[in-house]
């Protein structure tokens, strides 16, 4: 009896919460290193073994099948936002996606057109096919009966936690809060916001403006304070020979001497939009602050709202939004010139379909005309960008 309510591993309270929080730690990595990077994106390309034994932990734990997985969330990279999103906050609300996180899941789960057009490459072999797919809760009814028979009675709410983590922190507060609180360090299309700069508890999935900016790169913290979990496990795996990383995304480097805007320019702008309009933004800063400063139109809270807005990517803002950004805007004739530029060069990679030629021609033409700028961090500015390549 005394087995029944203890379980067999008499285990003392900090043993029970310690066994709690390393097993949902492991689910978390498997999540981010073995679902998110490597199969959803390939950024990452896993040893066998260890693409198994997570592919296994995450059967054990979650019940998640990784072709259902992969194909929602390559889904919601697909149509960001919009209505074909299977959790979007923007389109469905926050508290939707916040509180529904699974049911959201479950839904698009049930959409097989969705799961054949965005699921290839995910793992059909034998195991796949007549165990992990095909009895998808029997791995956590597994974990269950272990819990219950270490723990005893305890052990259905340790069971408990281990069911309620990915749901709330993944399904919930990634792509719930995760695209409507925090900061930005990219003016990416999407909603997506970086939680918190150090991803520990959610693997490195906190850093998810980030992760929308650079989506195919396997590390997920830009800046030299922001830490990434699941980058650490993927650095210790390559350094073991277990992973192959995609090449990162390169910063773009001046060179010294250089004035004109050429193919090697426009390659490196390409290949850093969300960097490039970054920079745009932190040198446009001091702009803001002088023009705002001199401005008593509106409250100051007002002002900073629309800061917000000011650094968005105008394609991107609702009806709502640029009306107010607009409105703010008519107030000051330095900074609406600035948006006008600003708003040129985001556009300048949506032309589509243009040739290279016609690309570095635009380029080139924007520089010119920030040259022209009475605006002296936009003539700096201009100058930098053509010095990449």
């Amino acid at each position: 009896m005394e087995s029944l309510t203890n379980g067999l591993a008499h285990a003392a309270a900090w043993t029970i919460v310690l066994y709690t929080l390393v097993t949902t730690h492991i689910t978390i990595i498997g999540v981010t290193v073995y679902l998110h990077r490597s199969q959803a994106h390939r950024c990452v390309t896993l040893h066998p073994a260890i693409s198994h034994c997570l592919r296994f932990w995450l059967w054990f734990t979650t019940g998640m099948v990784t072709r259902e997985w992969v194909a929602i969330h390559r889904a919601h990279h697909a149509h960001c936002e919009g209505p074909l999103d299977p959790h979007s906050p923007v389109v469905l609300g926050i508290r939707k996606v916040l509180w529904q996180g699974a049911e959201l899941y479950r839904t698009a789960a049930a959409d097989a057109g969705m799961l054949d057009r965005y699921g290839a490459g995910t793992p059909d072999d034998w195991i796949e096919r007549r165990l992990y797919s095909r009895f998808a809760w029997q791995g956590v009814g597994a974990l269950l009966v272990l819990d219950l028979l270490l723990f005893g009675v305890i052990g259905a709410t340790v069971w408990a936690v281990q069911m309620l983590w990915i749901p709330v922190l993944a399904a919930g507060v990634i792509n719930g809060a995760g695209h409507y609180w925090g900061y930005r360090n990219f003016d990416c299309p999407e909603a997506a916001t970086n939680l918190l700069p150090l991803g520990l508890l959610i693997g490195g999935e906190e850093l998810h403006n980030n992760h929308h900016a650079f989506a195919s790169s396997a590390k997920m913290s830009a800046r030299w304070y922001e830490f990434d979990a699941g980058w650490l496990y993927i650095s210790l795996l390559r350094a073991c020979g277990l992973a192959e990383v995609r090449q990162l995304p390169q910063r773009p480097r001046c060179r010294p001497g250089k004035t004109e805007a050429d193919m090697c320019t426009l390659a490196v702008v390409l290949a850093n939009r969300a960097r490039v309009m970054a920079e745009l933004s932190a040198a446009l800063r001091r702009v803001w602050r002088q023009e705002t400063a001199t401005l008593r139109a509106f409250d100051p809270v007002q002002w900073r709202g629309a800061r917000r807005l000011f650094r968005r990517d105008p394609g991107y803002l609702s009806g709502e939004q640029s009306q107010r950004l607009q409105q703010l805007l008519d107030h000051s004739e330095v900074l609406c010139h600035v948006h006008e530029l600003r708003s040129e060069l985001a556009t300048l990679w949506r032309r589509t379909p243009a040739t290279p030629e016609e690309l570095l021609e635009g380029l080139r033409a924007w520089c010119a005309r920030a040259d022209l700028s009475a605006c002296e961090p936009l003539r700096r500015y201009a100058a930098r960008l053509r010095s990449y390549g």
